[in-house]
């Protein structure tokens, strides 16, 4: 099953390095940024999950949870917890999926869904595509999708960035422009009407184009 934004983002039930969890109750009333690895005691992803155990409350601060996911055991991910800890100056507070048997990596099409076996004899290269990062609302949808390659380290200031973006204009009738960051203007939503947007942005806007009606961030 192949999985696109606003797909209701699956169900299920796993082991982590904070005991098991079921994912949407996992969610509850927050925002959840699902991020996964090929595999534990890898250099790339180390860096990763040391960085964001570092900024880890930038995400506290906006509703968000962190929950990872690597195609190991979860005793595994107890042991590279340490490692990256070492490393990178942080340890990962975060829950930790352990994916043993492939079944998250299958649910969210990081894996083919036929694929046989567990991670056992698996390496980071048969696991290329378990590099992903997933977004998922308080109303369990999946807001954004990316794929990393195993060589590119993600740039977490970017999804902070994104998010952002989702929660403001899951709140107000507006779209962000590129390069935008908390704070700038913002676009007003082709779906409001320019009446509309009299009473919905009071302040008024720029409209060097009918379609490119630019305006003070709301809230």
């Amino acid at each position: 099953m192949s999985l696109r934004i606003n797909d209701l983002a699956p169900d299920f039930t796993a082991q982590t390095t904070q005991g098991e969890i079921r994912f949407h109750d996992f969610i509850g009333d927050h925002w959840v940024v699902l991020f996964s690895h090929p595999k534990d005691f890898t250099p790339v992803c180390t860096t990763e999950l040391g960085y964001l155990a570092k900024i880890e409350p930038e995400f506290t601060r906006r509703n968000t949870r962190l929950i990872g996911l690597s195609v190991d055991p979860v005793d595994n991910h107890h042991r590279w917890a340490a490692d990256i800890e070492e490393t990178q100056g942080h340890l990962p507070k975060y829950p930790l999926i352990g994916d043993h048997d492939l079944h998250v990596a299958k649910l969210y099409n990081m894996l083919p869904a036929d694929l046989d076996g567990t991670s056992d004899g698996r390496t980071a290269a048969t696991n290329a595509t378990v590099r992903s990062v997933f977004i998922v609302g308080p109303d369990k949808r999946i807001k954004l999708i990316l794929t990393y390659p195993m060589t590119t380290g993600r740039n977490f200031e970017e999804i902070v960035r994104v998010l952002d973006s989702l929660q403001l204009t899951a709140k107000h009738k507006v779209a962000t422009p590129a390069n935008w960051q908390q704070g700038e203007d913002v676009i007003i939503a082709g779906s409001v009407s320019d009446e509309d947007a009299k009473t919905l942005f009071p302040a008024g806007w720029q409209a060097p184009k009918p379609y490119l009606r630019i305006t003070k961030q709301p809230g």
